[in-house]
């Protein structure tokens, strides 16, 4: 596959259509089109997701393994989180968050147990100049087997059951955390696993009595997944971060359980509209956010919050609104549209009320305690 002929094969061909391209005959005896086309389809995602494996000699496992990698931004963020001595991935699959979370560790392990992935990756490391310890196990395996006690324990665990279904609770994983997480603590100071950003943060506190932080991490305002940081050192108190990547919106910061005493106040729309990024919204501090931004909440449903004078560092986008009345929107005009606790959809309110998609203007759907609102952008 590196030989220089099928690379510049590989190269002249990026752009051309996947599935025609499959049903050509390989121009090369000893390499399948299929083989060909995974190449190719890596390097088409890596342009996006990781860039920094746009080198030559880089080799690219399946579509499924591409998927399951985290992206280069969000790897990036969990890097500045460690630093220690020694770390191990016990989920190595392509390495992309092995790559940039050993960045502070001097002594590296990867576990994975399929044995072509680990030589691809293995390959991509000796490319990029990248030192590590590489062993072909089932993780269960290892545990049973390991004596050694590392700074930083990662799993990154598999989130699809058998028939290929998205699963999320820790019980349906693959490795099952619950069943291993006294290996997992017993061989390291510290456990980080990244699960599915659909996950119930109140479900994790319940059954990991270890964790001590929880980041939600979004880019672009899309909540991509869940770390959770396990120690036996724990006092019984959560960190939590919710964090919108590629965006200049601070970090958000509470403690578990706070948004429980949490009480919001309440008020009809003022010269500022207040919407948190996803990450808030999947933590669920509705109340919390109000009170520590000291911004008055629309409605109990509406997570829509606002002000007089304008917050600078609100976790999410600020807008300067007024109300409006139904009657005064003109028909063909062109909005953004937001419907947040209203009856009707996005699609809905442009057929209703003529309006076109786009432009710079917002007009807000949703509802206050005294009832349905329209908010219009200033």
């Amino acid at each position: 596959m590196l030989d220089k002929n099928i690379q510049n094969y590989i190269n002249a061909n990026l752009n051309t259509d996947l599935h025609a391209l499959l049903l050509k005959n390989s121009p090369f005896s000893d390499v399948s089109m299929h083989e060909i086309v995974q190449q190719i389809k890596g390097k088409q995602v890596a342009l996006k997701k990781f860039p920094f494996l746009l080198k030559e000699g880089i080799l690219f496992p399946p579509q499924l393994n591409l998927e399951q990698s985290s992206s280069e931004k969000t790897a990036v963020y969990k890097s500045a989180l460690l630093k220690s001595e020694k770390f191990i991935d016990l989920t190595a699959g392509f390495g992309i968050d092995a790559y940039y979370l050993s960045e502070n560790f001097n002594e590296i392990t990867l576990v994975e147990q399929n044995p072509d992935l680990l030589e691809i990756v293995r390959n991509n490391w000796n490319v990029l100049g990248k030192k590590a310890t590489f062993i072909n196990q089932k993780l269960e395996k290892f545990l049973a087997e390991n004596k050694e006690v590392f700074d930083v324990v990662y799993l990154d665990p598999a989130r699809r059951d058998n028939n290929r279904n998205k699963v999320f609770l820790l019980e349906d994983l693959s490795p099952d955390i619950l069943a291993i997480r006294e290996e997992l603590l017993s061989s390291a100071t510290q456990v980080v696993i990244k699960l599915s950003p659909l996950i119930d943060l109140k479900y994790l506190a319940s059954v990991l009595p270890a964790i001590f932080r929880i980041d939600i991490i979004a880019v672009k305002n899309d909540v991509k997944e869940i770390v959770i940081f396990l120690s036996n050192q724990k006092d019984n108190k959560i960190s939590c971060n919710c964090v919108n990547l590629e965006s200049d919106e601070p970090v958000f910061k509470f403690m578990f359980g706070e948004e429980e005493n949490a009480v919001a106040e309440y008020g009809e729309p003022e010269k500022y509209i207040y919407i948190p990024n996803n990450a808030i919204l999947k933590a669920g501090v509705f109340n919390l956010i109000s009170q520590k931004m000291r911004l008055k909440k629309l409605h109990p449903n509406s997570h829509i919050y606002t002000s007089d004078s304008q917050i600078n560092d609100f976790p999410g986008r600020v807008f300067e609104m007024k109300v409006i009345d139904a009657k005064k929107i003109q028909k063909k005009s062109q909005y953004n549209i937001i419907s947040k606790n209203y009856p009707l959809k996005p699609e809905e309110i442009k057929k209703k009320y003529n309006i076109k998609d786009g432009g710079e203007k917002y007009l807000i759907f949703t509802q206050s305690k005294k009832g349905k609102i329209i908010l219009k952008s200033v």
